[in-house]
């Protein structure tokens, strides 16, 4: 069960280890280093663990034990086949087979992208587990009258991204063909300083396009925080496991806002901090200002939100310093 592994030398110093463990029934592989209180460092689309390369060292050295696992579908973690399996109950449960196999009683979660939907949803659903919540992009969604990927179909049309991806098998086929520029494409649409980040814009998939229609140009430079043996290691990943585990988290959004009936209205009180980019176009879509402006009112413990001038979605590796002064500013609180 626990098979080490030398860590990728890119980037990640050499105290990073590597196992897997079981949690939920699959097998979850995860990277760690440093002794203490537990810190889950949760990933998003299209990343990995390596995604918090730079955080380990900063969280060890102040007496954590840092674990970031790669989410079911992702990287060496399982992949189950059947779309339904990747329910926000299944990613939730992933996240309580994880402290169960570390032998941990409670943990702060540290979220980017989707791994911020999972920690807020852990903390909703098993808020005994949780000291405390760190969102990176995403703030804390209350459970509406659709789900998120219905009212915003509603609102913007079926060319929405959401809407798109919904289709089994077409956009990993456009992704799978060539993962490594796909990767670069995607890391560029997303940061500071991509064109794409000049002013709001939707993500609209034009009748009859796709994903290439939203993504910068192959051949572009790589962003400054990205260096070609950083995406060497996404593009090995990925060349192994396409990009179908990932994309089914949109694919269960629907799945996941019915099986979450039982906790409508349910209170989030879990000490919180969100952080998001100033030119993160996840946080420039229909409504998120208002949300935004009032997470306090849904977050009652939230410690403070932080907007980091001229970043954009992928925060803790586009201003890695600021974000775990940030983190350890916050873990100190607690």
């Amino acid at each position: 069960m626990n098979n080490p592994q030398s860590a990728p030398s890119q980037g990640v110093t050499a105290e990073v280890s590597h196992r897997f463990v079981q949690a939920n029934g699959i097998r979850t592989h995860i990277a760690e280093q440093g002794e203490g209180p537990l810190v889950v460092l949760l990933h998003g689309f299209p990343e990995t663990w390596y995604s918090w390369r730079h955080q380990f060292g900063a969280l060890a050295a102040a007496g954590y034990h840092v674990v970031a696992p790669d989410l079911r579908g992702f990287g060496r973690t399982d992949a189950p086949e059947a779309v339904e399996q990747y329910s926000q109950l299944h990613l939730v449960g992933d996240i309580v087979g994880l402290l169960d196999a570390l032998g941990e009683e409670r943990a702060v979660l540290v979220g980017h992208d989707w791994g911020s939907q999972i920690a807020w949803n852990t903390a909703l659903l098993r808020p005994d587990l949780v000291r405390g919540v760190v969102a990176l992009g995403l703030p804390y969604f209350p459970r509406g009258p659709v789900s998120a990927v219905t009212g915003m179909t509603q609102a913007l049309g079926p060319g929405f991204y959401m809407n798109y991806v919904q289709q089994p098998g077409v956009p990993e086929a456009e992704l799978a063909g060539d993962p490594r520029t796909s990767l670069l494409r995607l890391f560029q649409w997303g940061f500071g300083d991509s064109p794409q980040a000049d002013g709001p814009t939707l993500p609209m998939v034009p009748e009859g396009g796709g994903l290439a229609d939203l993504l910068p140009a192959p051949g572009g430079a790589l962003p400054g925080w990205l260096t070609e043996a950083d995406l060497d290691v996404y593009a090995e990943d990925y060349a192994r496991t396409g990009f179908s585990g990932g994309l089914n988290l949109w694919r269960t959004m629907d799945l996941s806002w019915e099986l979450t009936a039982p906790w409508q209205n349910a209170p989030m009180n879990t000490p919180a901090l969100y952080l998001y980019g100033e030119r993160d176009g996840s946080v420039q879509l229909p409504g998120l200002d208002q949300l935004i402006g009032n997470l306090q009112y849904l977050v009652p413990n939230l410690t403070r939100t932080v907007v980091l001038p001229g970043v954009g979605h992928w925060t803790q590796q586009e201003r890695p310093e600021e974000v775990n002064a940030e983190l350890l500013k916050f873990l100190s609180g607690l």
